[in-house]
C-alpha cells in the first residue's frame, strides 16, 4: 500500500532525512519517536500537505502511483480515496461550522443519501443517526474523533496515516478507538501507519514499529521484539522512560537532552550526544540501517541485538500524611449545565504535602471539580473549605481573603503553550507572579528556574524558543512563585513525549517531597497516578465510585468501572 524510498523534508534546511518505510495490505506500522523526530512531517508529506515553503524529495508510491512531487490535481484525485490522513486534534480536521453529515458527504464527493451517511457513522460505532445533525462541538472528545474517522474512510483509503489519533484521550476511549480501527482495517484490508509517542499504544496496536529519531529511522522491527529486547539505545531509553502501571518506580529516568536538527548530524550517529554507549566511531560516519535478524533493523553499529531493558527498582507507593485537618476538602459539590449534572455530590479530601490523583474518563467531571476549587466557577451545592478557608463562592469572600486563597492554590494545566503569554519572556512571566506572593516568600526569577531544572538564561528566552517540555517547567516554576500549599495538576504530561514526561513527573514528585505542596493531580493515565499518588479517586458521570491508597485501588480494584479502566491500559 506504501512505500518511502529516501524520503526527505527539505525548506531552509533537511527536516526529514532518508525515510525508507512500507505498509502492506491489512498491515499496521507504528512510526513512534518524541517530538522533533520529524513524525508528523513525514505524515504531511505523504499526502501531500507539508506547510508552505516545505517540499518532499526521493519516493513516496501509494498503491504504485508517485506522489512526491506530483502536481495538486493528483494529488486532490489521491487524497481520501488512495490515502486519507487522521489527525490528533478532531477540532483541527473538522470544521465547527458543519455538521458531522456534512464532513462525511464532503469525502463522499457525490454519494450523499442520508442512509449511507448512517451507514459510514455506524462503522465507527455510531449508532444514532442524529449524530450526522450535529456540530464538533455538541459531540465529546471520543464522538469527535469517530466522527473525523468516518470522514477520514469515507472515501474508502488503502492507506490510512493516523498522526496521533488516541493522544488526548481517556483510556476507556482510547481503547475503543483503537479496537474500532483494527476492526475496520481487518474488514477493509486497509494498511494503516500509526504515528504516536505513546509506545505503549504502538506496540499494543501495530505489527511492525519503526522508531524516528532527527529525521531518520533509526530501528525498526516487529512490535513485540522491540519492547522485549531493544537494539538501538534510543528504543531503549524511551522504554526506559515509560511510567509503570504495575509498580512506583524509585527514579523515573528520561533521555537528557533534546532531540537535535537534523542536517546538525547529517554526517554521525544522530543519538551519539545523549547515548551512554557511545564511542569515536559512532562520529566517524553516518551508521546506516543493517539488518540484525529477521525483519529486524537498527542504526547503531554496536553489537546490541538481543539487549533486554533494565530493570529498574521499585520502591514503596508515596505515603498519605498523617491526620490533621486537612489541606483541602470538599464536601457534597454539586453542579449542573442545564440538564447535564457534572457534580452530583462530590466528597474528597488532600492533606497537606499529599498527592491525590482523580482519575476518570472524559466527561466525568474532573476538571468542573478543579475549576471549582480555583474559583473559577461557582457550584450548585456543597462546600470548599481550603487552608481553614470557606472558599466556596469566591465572589462572596472578604477581598483580602480571596488575595490568600489566590496564593494558597495554584495549578499546572495541560497545554503550556495557551497558559504562557507567548509576547513575554520567561523572565517577565515569573516576575509577574513573584510580584504576587508574600514578601518573605518572594524568590528570584534565576531561583525558580532552578527549582524546575532550567539554567538561569532561559529568563531572556520566550515561550516559542523553548521546547515542550521547558514550556511546562516554566508554567509549574509560575506556579510555585507564590509558594502556593496546594497545587491542581490538570493533565500535566498528557501532552509530553515520554521521555520529557518522565523528566516533569520526577520534577512533581520532587516539589511534593522537598516543598511540602500538596497536590490534586488529575489524569486519565493510570501509569502516571501510579508514580505520583498516595491515594487515588475515581470519579464517574459526576459521583465517586472508588476511593482508597492508589496501589489498593489499580491492584484489586472493586468497581466494575476502575476494573475496565485498569483492563484499558495498553
Amino acid at each position: 500500500m506504501l512505500e518511502t524510498r529516501g524520503l526527505r523534508v527539505v525548506g531552509d534546511r533537511v527536516l526529514v532525512d532518508g525515510v525508507d518505510l512500507t505498509v502492506a495490505a491489512g498491515e499496521t506500522v507504528g512510526l513512534v519517536g518524541e517530538s522533533g523526530s520529524g513524525k508528523s512531517l513525514t505524515a504531511r508529506a505523504l499526502v501531500g500537505l507539508l506547510p508552505r515553503g516545505l517540499r518532499a524529495e526521493g519516493s513516496v508510491e501509494v498503491g504504485g502511483t508517485q506522489l512526491a512531487g506530483a502536481s495538486e490535481r493528483l494529488l486532490r484525485g489521491v487524497r481520501g480515496r488512495r490515502i486519507s490522513l487522521l489527525m490528533q486534534d478532531p477540532f483541527a480536521m473538522l470544521n465547527p461550522l458543519r455538521t458531522a453529515g456534512a464532513h462525511i458527504a464532503e469525502t463522499l464527493r457525490g454519494r450523499t443519501p442520508r442512509q449511507e451517511i448512517a451507514r459510514r457513522l455506524a462503522e465507527v460505532g455510531i449508532d444514532d443517526p442524529a449524530v450526522a445533525g450535529r456540530y464538533p462541538f455538541q459531540l465529546s472528545g471520543g464522538m469527535r474523533q469517530r466522527v473525523a474517522l468516518a470522514a477520514a474512510l469515507a472515501g474508502d483509503p488503502d492507506l490510512l496515516v493516523a498522526d496521533e489519533p488516541t493522544t488526548a484521550l481517556d483510556a476507556t476511549t482510547q481503547h475503543e478507538i483503537l479496537a474500532l480501527l483494527r476492526r475496520v482495517q481487518e474488514a477493509r484490508g486497509m494498511g494503516v501507519l500509526l504515528i504516536t509517542h505513546d509506545l505503549r499504544v504502538a506496540f499494543a496496536a501495530c505489527d511492525r514499529v519503526a522508531v524516528m529519531y532527527a529525521g531518520r529511522v533509526v530501528e525498526q522491527g516487529p512490535g513485540a521484539e522491540l519492547a522485549a529486547a531493544p537494539a538501538h539505545p534510543y528504543t531503549s531509553g524511551l522504554l526506559g522512560a515509560l511510567p509503570s502501571v504495575e509498580h512506583t518506580l524509585e527514579r523515573l529516568a528520561g533521555i537528557p537532552g533534546g532531540v537535535p536538527r537534523a542536517d546538525a548530524v547529517a554526517e554521525v550517529c544522530a543519538f551519539a550526544a545523549r547515548c551512554d554507549r557511545a564511542t569515536a566511531v559512532c562520529t566517524e560516519a553516518r551508521p546506516p540501517l543493517r539488518a540484525i535478524g529477521r525483519d529486524r533493523l537498527t542504526a547503531c553499529v554496536h553489537d546490541t541485538a538481543g539487549s533486554a531493558r533494565t530493570t529498574r527498582p521499585a520502591v514503596a507507593p508515596p505515603a498519605a500524611p498523617a491526620g490533621g485537618e486537612p489541606l483541602l476538602r470538599v464536601e457534597g459539590l454539586r453542579k449542573r449545565y442545564g440538564a447535564h449534572t457534572a457534580l452530583g455530590g462530590v466528597s474528597l479530601h488532600v492533606g497537606a504535602g499529599e498527592t491525590v490523583g482523580l482519575v476518570g474518563e472524559s466527561g466525568s467531571g474532573k476538571t468542573t471539580l478543579a475549576r471549582s476549587v480555583l474559583g473559577l466557577l461557582t457550584p450548585d451545592g456543597g462546600r470548599i473549605r481550603l487552608g481553614g478557608l470557606d472558599v466556596t463562592d469566591r465572589a462572596a469572600m472578604d477581598p483580602r481573603d480571596r488575595a490568600r486563597v489566590h496564593r494558597l492554590v495554584q495549578c499546572v494545566f495541560q497545554d503550556p503553550s495557551t497558559s504562557l503569554n507567548p509576547a513575554m519572556t520567561v523572565g517577565a512571566t515569573l516576575a509577574e507572579a513573584i510580584a504576587r506572593a508574600e514578601p518573605d516568600d518572594r524568590t528570584g526569577v534565576a531561583e525558580l528556574l532552578e527549582l524546575v531544572g532550567l539554567p538561569a538564561a532561559y529568563a531572556t528566552r520566550r515561550p516559542k524558543a523553548l521546547s515542550g517540555g521547558e514550556r511546562q517547567r516554566v508554567a509549574i516554576a509560575r506556579a510555585l512563585a507564590v509558594r502556593p500549599a496546594l497545587l491542581i495538576c490538570d493533565e500535566p504530561v498528557a501532552s509530553l513525549d515520554v521521555s520529557v514526561q518522565a523528566h516533569v513527573l520526577e520534577l512533581l514528585r520532587g516539589i511534593g517531597r522537598e516543598l511540602g505542596t500538596g497536590m490534586l493531580f488529575i489524569t486519565h493515565d493510570l501509569a502516571v497516578v501510579r508514580q505520583v499518588a498516595a491515594r487515588t479517586v475515581v470519579l464517574l458521570k459526576g459521583t465517586i465510585v472508588e476511593e482508597g491508597t492508589t496501589s489498593a485501588v489499580l491492584d484489586a480494584p472493586a468497581h466494575d468501572y476502575t476494573r475496565r479502566l485498569v483492563a484499558a491500559v495498553p
